[in-house]
């Protein structure tokens, strides 16, 4: 499922205009991104939890040439769904 998708969908459940829906998207991609920033995590009750987590720097190897890369730390964003969520999907609700 695309944005657009998304958007339409949460639109027409919620009876909410495209436009709303979009903000409100948006808004919780913001929030997550600085709490992600910041490194603290967001919870989602029913839903799931955003956690960042620190990658340390590590030596790579170029595939086409060879040559070994020493490649920076970053943060990532990982995403651990609730159990309810889980088991929506598994029933398929």
């Amino acid at each position: 499922m695309d944005n657009k998708t998304l958007v339409d969908t949460l639109s027409r459940n919620l009876d909410i205009s495209r436009d709303t829906v979009g903000v409100l998207i948006d808004g919780l991609a913001t929030a997550v991104g600085e709490c992600g920033a910041s490194l603290d995590s967001v919870a989602l009750t029913g839903f799931g939890t955003f956690e960042p987590k620190k990658r340390m720097e590590r030596v790579a190897v170029h595939p086409a040439s060879g040559k070994r890369l020493l490649v920076p730390p970053k943060i990532i964003m990982t995403f651990k769904p609730s159990s309810i969520l889980k088991q929506r999907v598994r029933n398929g609700n």
